[in-house]
């Protein structure tokens, strides 16, 4: 049926000129995709849904589709509204699209791997880019194993296969680096070590690693702390790609934080 917008079409002229007030409470009970509509329909509900991300629309929003956990816990400290939050969530780890061996926990964020023998698992998130410039974080909670690699991957690229391998990387599909050894992988090969620098810091458990993916640049970088890594992978293609992970140790776990645009400095 016709959504909320043309209901309020139709009413004339008073719905229009509701009192923001009035307009936010009436959102408030409106999903996602509803919340899109609504913000078409004129310069006024635009400004009401998008000019406070911390406004009562997000917040009730946030409450109803995100886990109590993630919102108590310091998962989303990095991303500071609540539209921010609901935004992470509608592009975090699938649950549909990954390994067999490996799941989405409570928290909606979190990937956790099953202790499966001779297994390479990986998972890629709901939304993948195709314009644009995009930044999310990664971080191991569990022990990285022979191979842990993150990166990005097109909607072709294998989630699984057997063995201890870099899954991501493995073919023209994908684009990983490695944790373990430093190296960046990409059609099975090695495209030399990362960061460039002599004795390069390896990576610590928890440590939050920025992922910068530029559409326009066609270019994925890599930030550690808030250190600029330098530009990993230059001459992506023009193709839809996706946030990804491969992991092999048992019960290891990774999170996943979609940050929105980079911010620049």
């Amino acid at each position: 049926g016709p959504g909320p917008g043309a209901a309020a079409a139709s009413w004339g002229g008073p719905g229009w000129r509701l009192p923001g007030r009035v307009l936010e409470l009436v959102f408030s009970y409106l999903e996602l995709r509803e919340l899109r509509s609504c913000a078409l329909v004129c310069k006024l509900w635009h400004r009401v849904l998008h000019g406070d991300e911390n406004s009562e629309v997000w917040r009730s929003l946030a409450a109803r589709c995100l886990a109590e956990e993630a919102l108590r816990t310091d998962i989303l400290c990095n991303v500071p509204t609540y539209k921010g939050k609901v935004r992470a969530f509608h592009h975090a780890f699938s649950t549909n699209d990954c390994s067999r061996n490996v799941y989405i926990k409570k928290n909606g964020f979190t990937l956790h791997r099953n202790p499966i023998a001779q297994s390479t698992d990986g998972a890629r998130t709901k939304i993948g880019f195709s314009e644009g410039r995009h930044a999310w974080e990664v971080w191991w909670e569990g022990p990285l194993g022979t191979v842990a690699v993150i990166g990005i991957a097109t909607k072709r690229a294998a989630m699984q296969c057997q063995g201890y391998v870099a899954l991501l990387g493995s073919d023209d599909q994908s684009w990983g680096w490695n944790l373990v050894d430093n190296n960046l992988l990409h059609n099975g090969e090695v495209n030399g070590s990362f960061p460039q620098c002599n004795n390069a810091p390896k990576y610590q458990i928890g440590e939050r690693i920025r992922v910068i993916l530029d559409m326009e640049d066609k270019t994925l970088a890599f930030e550690r702390g808030y250190e600029f890594l330098g530009v990993a992978f230059r001459g992506l293609p023009k193709v839809c790609l996706y946030p990804a992970v491969s992991a092999v140790y048992g019960n290891t776990e990774v999170t996943l934080v979609y940050l929105g645009k980079p911010l620049d400095g």
